[in-house]
């Protein structure tokens, strides 16, 4: 049983900032690498930003690389922290977890068993 609910989202104008979180309820939170996904409206879902299971491998999509963070604590909470925002970033933001064994995180969404239910962000001009 895995429940993973996303927060965060809402109304930003383009330069600002947003922090995403996502909730596990998991047993054991450091078994999973983690993502994050959007999908824009007419878009595939398409790859974010993930980390690994012990918090200490990061990386990043390239259309992204430069302006997110990635984290993710004991207490069971995933971060996104994405500054400079700009319509491109317009987008339901998914979080992931992958159940496989293996230190390195995936970029690839089908390789992720558990999902939440996605928190809109939409970036005005």
């Amino acid at each position: 049983q895995v429940q993973l609910v996303e927060s965060g989202g809402g109304l930003v104008q383009t330069g600002g900032s947003l922090e995403l979180s996502c909730a596990a309820s998991v047993r054991t939170f450091t078994i999973y690498n983690m993502a994050w996904f959007r999908q824009a409206p007419g878009k595939e879902r398409e790859f974010v930003a993930a980390i690994s299971r012990t918090g200490d491998i990061p990386f990043f999509a390239d259309s992204v690389k430069r302006r997110p963070g990635i984290s993710r604590d004991y207490e069971k909470t995933l971060y996104l922290d994405i500054n400079n925002l700009n319509a491109d970033d317009t987008a339901t933001y998914y979080c992931a977890a992958d159940d496989r064994a293996g230190p390195t995180p995936s970029r690839v969404a089908s390789e992720h068993k558990y999902w939440g239910q996605g928190t809109q962000v939409t970036v005005s001009s």
